[in-house]
């Protein structure tokens, strides 16, 4: 991996890929710092001494709920949108047709995400301003509460556009960056937390040992589910074509185990703190009992979270990867899985497989998320939040950008050779 990153900035369009990022990155993390105006910044601090859903939340944003500064939604509206949309993707055919119709359909499914967006962004801004509101943490009239709204609706389409741009013009999925981000940035904060409950006595050395023996076999497990691929192989018969004979070699399918990456996660994530958000803008009974049984920490909802992890993974899944079309081209070129008939027979038997190892990929996943909750539980770490989700989020998007990295000096690597022989003695002219 070193050496992939040292590679890559010998290379000006990659490096340019690169410095581009980090500066999206740089800006995303200066408008986490700039605050909306109106609110009682050291009153909304306080809001989140206890941890809970909102601590968990703030994580994710990377501190900015926690100020409430100008991009204080972040990308969740997004993500909302983007799950309503694919949602919408498969209830409806035409949809579903124009997505299969190329880039221009898939252009229109984007533009009606990013209004999705807005509307999502709109509404939890104008809950939020509510909350707040009966909170004391914002004291100001109609038109200072229509100060913040705007501020922090157009502080989430500006989010949502720094990730497109770094999807477009750098290195890495744009939106996943940003949570990445917002994380790592809490990382230096939990550190230092730690280390002073530590010398005040409040944490027993030895069960921050253990949390942290723990955490890196997360690291490891995630590495694991990330890179862990079921391989089918796959045999090529022999073609002959005038006086030369195509085929005849044997290759393989890779079936990821976790196909889905770490969109599970965050999809359930927001799905989950949905409801609990909605209640928190009400008083009386209901609201209280809704609550209660969304909290993170309840029973309810980690049965909901396993639920939604392994639904989410397998509705994804289906979205990236189809058996059929994977089928469909290996009998066009001849390729077969031996002992099973081509067409048909081989897209039920990859599906059935692809079904088989996306269950184990999900229970794992699923798994890995509750380790905070364990944690809390049975440890006593109330504000310990670096393993289960948000180090299968980073080690995700981490190794996700790394290997896009080495894709793209693999492609620059190939092109160069080309050139090389072109020059040596006109090898690959046509």
């Amino acid at each position: 991996m070193i050496d992939s990153f040292r590679d890559a900035f010998r290379l000006p369009d990659l490096k340019r890929r690169i410095l581009f990022s980090l500066g999206v990155l740089f800006i995303f993390r200066l408008g986490a710092h700039v605050p909306t105006p109106g609110i009682d910044a050291e009153a909304m601090s306080r809001l989140f001494d206890g941890g809970g859903v909102l601590g968990f939340l703030d994580i994710f944003a990377g501190g900015a709920l926690r100020r409430f500064s100008i991009f204080a939604l972040g990308v969740a509206p997004y993500i909302n949108a983007s799950i309503v949309m694919q949602l919408l993707v498969v209830i409806f055919p035409a949809l579903e047709k124009m997505q299969k119709e190329g880039e221009d359909g898939r252009k229109k499914i984007v533009q009606w995400t990013r209004y999705a967006a807005v509307l999502f962004a709109l509404v939890q801004a104008v809950g939020m301003t509510f909350w707040l509101r009966g909170l004391g943490i914002f004291s100001g009239h109609f038109f200072d509460g229509m100060v913040v709204v705007s501020t922090v609706t157009a502080g989430s389409i500006a989010v949502m556009w720094l990730g497109e741009e770094i999807s477009d013009h750098g290195i890495g999925n744009g939106i996943s960056l940003l949570i990445f981000a917002g994380i790592v940035a809490r990382v230096p904060e939990a550190i230092i937390q730690s280390w002073n409950m530590i010398m005040l006595g409040e944490m027993n050395a030895l069960v921050l040992l253990i949390a942290l023996i723990l955490m890196v076999g997360v690291i490891a497990g995630c590495i694991m589910l990330q890179e862990g691929q079921r391989r089918l192989p796959v045999q090529y018969a022999k073609r002959v074509v005038g006086n030369k004979i195509y085929g005849g070699q044997s290759t393989f399918i890779p079936l990821k185990v976790n196909q889905a990456g770490v969109i599970p996660i965050i999809f359930s994530s927001s799905v989950l703190l949905f409801p609990y958000s909605v209640a928190k803008f009400f008083s009386g009974d209901i609201a209280l009992f809704f609550q209660r049984i969304f909290a993170p920490d309840s029973v309810v909802y980690t049965l909901f979270y396993v639920a939604l992890i392994i639904f989410f993974s397998y509705f994804y899944t289906a979205v990236v990867f189809n058996p059929s079309d994977v089928a469909n081209n290996m009998k066009k070129y001849g390729g077969f899985i031996l002992g099973i008939r081509p067409g048909k027979p081989t897209s039920d038997f990859i599906e059935k497989v692809m079904s088989r190892i996306t269950l184990g990929g999900a229970v794992f996943l699923a798994g890995v998320a509750l380790v905070p909750n364990l944690m809390t539980q049975f440890m006593g770490i109330t504000s310990f939040y670096f393993g289960g989700t948000a180090v299968l989020i980073v080690v995700g998007v981490a190794l996700d950008t790394v290997h896009q990295i080495e894709g793209q000096l693999l492609m620059r690597h190939y092109e160069g050779i080309l050139k090389r022989k072109d020059k040596a003695g006109g090898l690959l002219r046509f």
